[in-house]
């Protein structure tokens, strides 16, 4: 056999296999395909993403909605409102939430982008901080004390039961982590397609489990941030949990797959049209944003009373929902300006006025729309 399964899932997988796995096991025609189309589709990506004005401000729009679906995976689930309602105030504030939960996803996302771009490659220290900010603990790799089990979800026969039982022992994580650290950073040695790693190396993460909780999270976040370190994105873009969210049966049943048969091939092949088809989803959506922003800004020129209309309307697409205390936060204008502008769009149709909790926020209908498709 090219790959030696987990044999009992009630034990600890202390012989999970070493990286790199046989090339038999990836060099297939149908993965290369699927491979071929993945690598057009993040390339289209790319190209598009470069062409954005002023990247940041939709950036930080796109990320929050990965976020946000990456945590639903997980069970946590917040209303739109709440989760634009808790980014547009002070995020130290959202206690205990679930939109803090995504909000400290999102803030990982950025972490460990700036992360990579100063150390250059991947090691113990990103890893760790990934799993801080996403659970809030300040613990790091887990010890042998922690019995963790994967057990199966859901109210079928078998839910409750083990399905998989991670690595466990003096120093044994470590030395996996390490390996997958070396198989990530060393492309001589390991010359692999980068998707193809990225694949493989997602499995390996959650296969080593080496945190008490927020390996899942950890691992999509691993997943942006390998395609940006490599270059194939410049920014942290892809908004891959939405396809994990929408085919979460399959995404379980791919880990499962190779650790008790050995199917690496249904797992590479899932994984591969994951990323084709969010990129092209990203593709669209980042269309439709610059669309929707183009078409404000001329609306609002063509009123003619509106001072700075391009900062304005850069500040409406920051993000969904916007407050008069944005506008003076940033210094463009004063706050009886800022209140009268933000009226004034809202007499238009351009935003909605809304009043929560006594407070006046500003919606960005287009944006939200297209962040909620």
């Amino acid at each position: 056999m090219a790959y030696k399964i987990n044999a009992d899932r009630n034990k600890p997988w202390n012989d999970l296999p070493d990286l790199p796995i046989d090339k038999d096991l990836y060099e297939d025609l149908e993965v290369y395909k699927q491979l071929g189309q993945a690598k057009a589709a993040i390339g289209r990506l790319q190209g598009r993403s470069i062409a954005i004005p002023n990247q940041g401000l939709l950036i930080n729009s796109i990320s929050l909605q990965e976020a946000k679906a990456s945590s639903a995976i997980e069970n946590i689930f917040t209303t739109d409102d709440e989760l634009y309602k808790a980014y547009s105030e002070d995020q130290a504030k959202q206690l205990d939430s679930p939109a803090k939960e995504i909000l400290n996803y999102r803030e990982a996302l950025w972490l460990g982008y700036d992360h990579l771009k100063e150390n250059g490659q991947f090691d113990k220290a990103y890893f760790i901080k990934m799993y801080r900010v996403v659970s809030q603990f300040g613990d790091g790799i887990r010890t042998p004390v922690a019995q963790i089990y994967i057990k199966e979800a859901g109210t079928g026969p078998n839910a409750g039961k083990v399905s998989y039982t991670p690595p466990r022992g003096i120093g044994v994580i470590e030395a996996k982590l390490d390996n997958l650290i070396e198989f990530l950073n060393d492309d001589q040695k390991y010359p692999i397609d980068p998707l193809l790693k990225m694949c493989i190396g997602h499995f390996q993460f959650e296969a080593i489990h080496p945190f008490r909780d927020g390996n899942g999270r950890t691992g999509r976040i691993f997943n942006i941030h390998y395609l940006t370190n490599k270059g194939l994105l410049d920014y942290p873009i892809l908004f891959l949990s939405s396809y994990i969210m929408a085919h979460k049966d399959d995404y379980y049943a791919g880990l499962s797959g190779i650790s008790q048969r050995g199917s690496w091939k249904n797992w590479l092949l899932y994984m591969l049209k994951a990323i084709e088809t969010t990129s092209n989803l990203t593709y669209h959506k980042i269309n439709d944003i610059i669309a929707a922003k183009e078409a404000i800004l001329t609306a609002i020129i063509e009123e003619g009373n509106i001072l700075r209309p391009e900062t304005l309307v850069s500040a409406l697409f920051s993000q969904p929902y916007t407050r008069v205390k944005h506008m003076t936060t940033m210094g463009l204008y004063s706050e009886n300006t800022a209140r009268k502008y933000l009226d004034q769009l809202a007499a238009l149709g351009i935003l909605e006025k809304r009043t929560i909790q006594g407070a006046n926020y500003y919606l960005n209908m287009e944006l939200y729309r297209i962040l909620s498709e």
